[in-house]
Order: structure tokens, then C-alpha cells, then sequence
């Protein structure tokens, strides 16, 4: 199922160390290539000669090898095992991840050949973190984990159970057999669009009522570029327009960073065409000022203010009507008559597909992580659990693959 899969397992100083022996196995039995590399404190936990006879490859430990034999061996890769090493593999998961280890890879600190090999990955990274229940809930480690995600690291979500400490919490590692399921999936549904062009539009706009104030709306464009992050996994050419939002470049994404509604649509019609899918997924201002002026409102002037606005350019409704030859997503965030508004929204738009969410939902709406979305079309609903937003990305791309 994995053959010519290349896989490599970082190993961090944990009590969940001893587990990996049997993630190097499933993935050995299932035809993978799998390397290796431990922190010198994972050696406290779990043998290397254990995981090296069931890898069949030598185990890292320190930068340079203190075995002259290996060093023979691999002497032409020696000088720079962790380019290459980021380079040879399709997915690098590191399990456990200790509270210590995802501290460090926050702040860029690669202080041993692990932590040196994640900086210098190229391919997709997976964390497992593992730790103990006040480890896990202290705001530190939460802040690392959310920083990490927005760096574009995929999180292996800890599970509730008995932990090292003999407490019972959060904080334990996912199973061997989840990890293994999570990657397995990962792999064999990258590169389904390996030559598809696609096109993603996310974040706000914003809107000037003068020289330095404006308004916009509440999207932190999450959803977009976890739709983008997610085609690009795939191996889709991915072209990413983003209102302003504090999120990371994505790596093998064309971004083009827009301010206002009409920004985005100039940018929407410079790029649209030979596009095999286009996701809007922004939220555009519906409205925009008229007659702003050039300089800055001063309140002593008055004491009230009176704004005109106008409708702005409906980016959607253009495509829609120009619509040859590729598919067209839309977005509905509804929080009244949600099924109905978006199903009207599909067929006025001329839309293949309209993803509709409610904000009042818990865990949904702007500035989650997470998102709970129905995805419709002309012949049915599925709704979807409430799931991560880079989940209901590659939901909305395997309803794509299935569309005529």
C-alpha cells in the first residue's frame, strides 16, 4: 500500500518512545522506507539497535556519527544529513514530541540533529505531542501548539487517558495505529491533483472611511489557507488570494496579498483563467465607503459622522457568469436559514458547490482552528463533524474529484 514511500520518524525523550517500535513496523509490513533520528535523550527510553534492526537503516543520534564504520558508509551525506534527510523523505512525523521539543521548534532552536532536520525540512511535518495533563493545559505549550499549526506543522491531537505520571488527562500520545492511519491516509491521497490548477481566495477585506481608518470583518482567512495547504499536499499548483491576515507563507503556494474588495477582484481576474477549480473562500466587505477622503477625519470637526456606502463588486456572481471549463466553490456564512440561504446562493451564483457554516456553532466560524460545514450541491447535502479546517479542505477537494 506504501511501497516506495519514504518516511522518517523523529524520536524525541518521552516515555511514549517505546511505542514507535511498533509504528516503524506498520509501516516496514505496508512496503514504506523508513530512517530514524532520535534526540540523544530518547536513547533513555527505547534502544536504537531496536529501531534500527526493525527500520533496516542505521538510527541518527548526533550530527556527526561517532562510528567510523557509518561514518564510511554514509560519507557522502555526513556533512549534510539534515538537508538531506528532509529532502529524501515524503512525510517526517516526530513522536513523541515532547513539551521540550515543540518549544524549540517554535522558536527555531535546533540545538540537536532533530531539531536541525525540521528546520531543514522540505516535506510536510507531523508532531505528536506527549506530555503530561498540566504540561499540556499550561498556556505555554498551548500558545507553542497554536503557533506551530500556524507555521503550517500538522498536530497529531494527544488523546485523554492514563498517563506516565499515573494521572489520567490529556496529554497522551495517539496510538501508534492512529499515527500510522493519519500518515497512511496522507500519503495515498497525495498528489490525486498533481496537475490541477487551482485558484483560493481567504481572509477579509478591509474597506477605507479615510486615510487611516477602515472596516472589515472578522475572518482570520484560516479556512482559505488550509483549503490551499491542503491542494497543495496534493500535489494541485495552488494560486492563494489573501485579504490581510498574521498567517505564514505556504510553501509551493503562489501568494498574492490584496487589501480591499477591489483589490481581490482584479487580482481574482488577472488569475482565474486555466483554472481547473477556484474556492472562494474570502470574506469580501458586501459594502464600501463612497466619497473618502484623502486625508484623516478630525473628530472636533463634528460630533456625529455619516457614512454612504455602496454595494461592492460582486467577485462571485463574475466568475459564476463566466464559469468554462472549471469548477467553482463558494462559501455561505449563514446564521439564520443556513440550508436554504446557501442553496439560493448556489444556484444564483452558479456555483458546482457552496460550503455553508454557522459562526454561532461552537467550535465553527472565524478564527478557529476547527469548522463544521455542510457541503452542497445541486443534488445533495453532506454535512460534515465538526472537524479541523485542514480536514474539511480535503473534504471540499475529495467532493471536487467526484464532481462530472
Amino acid at each position: 500500500m506504501l511501497e516506495g514511500k519514504k518516511i522518517l520518524i523523529g524520536i524525541s525523550g518521552g516515555i511514549a518512545a517505546y511505542k514507535i517500535c511498533y509504528l516503524v513496523r506498520y509501516f516496514i509490513r505496508h512496503g514504506a522506507e523508513v530512517k530514524v533520528i532520535m534526540t540523544p535523550s530518547a536513547v533513555n527510553f527505547v534502544s536504537p539497535v531496536t529501531l534500527s534492526a526493525l527500520s533496516k537503516n542505521e538510527v541518527i543520534i548526533n550530527m556527526f556519527s561517532p562510528h567510523e564504520d557509518v561514518f564510511k558508509l554514509e560519507k557522502a551525506e555526513t556533512k549534510t544529513w539534515h538537508v538531506n534527510l528532509g529532502l529524501w523523505a515524503d512525510v517526517f512525523v516526530i513522536a513523541p514530541a515532547t513539551a521540550n521539543t515543540l518549544a524549540k521548534i517554535n522558536h527555531g532552536i535546533c540545538d540537536n540533529f532533530l531539531l536541525t532536520a525540521v528546520l531543514a525540512a522540505r516535506c510536510p511535518v507531523f508532531l505528536a505531542p506527549a506530555m503530561d495533563d498540566d504540561m499540556i493545559k499550561n498556556p505555554v505549550s498551548k500558545n507553542n501548539i497554536k503557533s506551530l499549526q500556524e507555521y503550517g506543522y500538522r498536530i497529531i491531537e494527544p488523546e485523554y487517558g492514563e498517563l506516565a505520571s499515573g494521572l489520567t488527562g490529556e496529554g497522551r500520545m495517539a496510538e501508534p495505529e492512529k499515527i500510522f492511519e493519519i500518515l497512511k491516509e496522507f500519503l495515498t491521497r497525495r498528489n490525486d491533483l498533481k496537475g490541477k490548477k487551482i485558484l483560493v481566495t481567504a481572509g477579509p477585506t478591509v474597506e477605507f472611511l479615510d486615510r487611516v481608518r477602515f472596516i472589515t470583518n472578522s475572518s482570520t482567512g484560516k479556512m482559505g489557507f488550509e483549503i490551499a495547504r491542503a491542494a497543495n499536499d496534493r500535489g494541485a499548483s495552488v494560486t492563494l488570494v489573501t485579504g490581510p491576515v498574521g498567517l505564514s507563507d505556504i510553501q509551493g503556494v503562489k501568494r498574492i496579498n490584496v487589501k480591499t474588495a477591489d483589490d481581490m477582484f482584479k487580482e481574482v481576474k488577472s488569475n482565474y483563467k486555466n483554472k481547473d477549480l477556484i474556492i472562494m473562500s474570502a470574506a469580501v466587505e458586501d459594502f464600501v465607503p463612497v466619497n473618502t477622503g484623502s486625508g484623516k477625519i478630525k473628530k472636533e470637526e463634528k460630533d456625529t459622522f455619516i457614512f454612504e456606502f455602496k454595494r461592492a463588486v460582486d467577485i462571485l456572481q463574475y466568475i459564476g457568469e463566466r464559469k468554462k471549463n472549471f469548477k467553482l466553490i463558494g462559501f455561505a456564512l449563514e446564521t439564520n436559514n443556513e440550508i436554504e440561504n446557501a442553496r439560493a446562493k448556489l444556484k444564483k451564483k452558479n456555483l458546482d458547490m457552496i460550503v455553508s457554516n454557522n459562526p454561532d456553532s461552537d467550535g465553527s466560524g472565524f478564527g478557529t482552528d476547527t469548522n463544521k460545514v455542510n457541503l452542497i450541491t445541486s443534488k445533495n447535502i453532506e454535512s460534515l463533524p465538526l472537524m479541523s479546517k485542514y480536514d474539511v479542505g480535503n473534504a471540499i477537494l475529495d467532493k471536487y474529484l467526484k464532481m462530472k
